[in-house]
């Protein structure tokens, strides 16, 4: 069964990787047309979006990449920016 639920819900929702690893909190949804585009994740203290980005706000997550949502929100591993995944390597062995 499908279950709606009100934007204004998914305001602070935790958001997880398939993997299982936290990913960040959702700030804002984006809306073209009266369908939901993407969600902006904002990288918080301990998320793995903090590990790869650094000082950078968060990333915009587009709608096809969120598996579940309910208490929380599910995002596929391909959400997770390419520049922290190439770069997080040579910095270990630097």
């Amino acid at each position: 069964m499908l279950k709606m639920k009100k934007i204004t819900d998914t305001y602070e929702m935790k958001v997880f990787t398939d993997a299982g690893e936290y990913f960040g909190d959702v700030e804002e949804s984006i809306l073209t047309n009266n369908k939901i585009f993407g969600w902006r994740i904002r990288s918080t203290k301990n998320s793995f979006l903090n590990k790869i980005l650094g000082n950078a706000k968060g990333v915009i997550v587009p709608h096809a990449l969120v598996k579940s949502m309910g208490d929380i929100m599910i995002v596929s591993k391909g959400a997770v920016p390419n520049i922290g995944n190439e770069e997080l390597p040579q910095q270990d062995t630097e």
